[in-house]
């Protein structure tokens, strides 16, 4: 049997375990921060601080990797972007200015762009970079 990106069979779990782990990477990363941060001269900022942000896109790089590295490839990319995603658009949806879903957008995007070349690489490492027939 050709060993490609994709395992044969359908395996809903691993989708459901990444996003699991996305949203429990928000809560433990993101979640506890709420407020934003007023500075003498009257401009704020917030509510997360860049630690938190970095903290957050390394476990979920680790997560990824170590899904993709096993053959899950796609269960890694699904499960993350659609954790993140949820994660975003629950913590953001009481933005009066209704600008949340373009945040939302973002982070579904970006998180599908990363998370991918993330795990072609995993997958491409997995394989010892050599090319494989479908």
């Amino acid at each position: 049997m050709a060993n490609g990106l994709l395992k044969p069979t359908f395996q809903p779990l691993s989708p459901l375990v990444l996003a699991l782990v996305a949203l429990a990477a928000w809560a433990a990363w993101l979640g506890w921060d709420q407020q934003r941060d007023v500075h003498p001269d009257g401009s704020t900022t917030g509510p997360y601080e860049a630690w938190q942000v970095i903290g957050l896109v390394a476990t979920l790089l680790a997560a990824v990797y170590w899904a993709a590295s096993r053959g899950h490839v796609t269960g890694a990319v699904t499960g993350t972007t659609t954790g993140l995603t949820a994660a975003a658009a629950y913590d953001w949806s009481e933005d009066s200015s209704g600008l949340f879903a373009i945040g939302v957008a973002m982070v579904m995007i970006g998180s599908l762009v990363l998370t991918t070349a993330v795990a072609a690489s995993a997958a491409a490492t997995r394989r010892g970079g050599k090319r494989t027939t479908a």
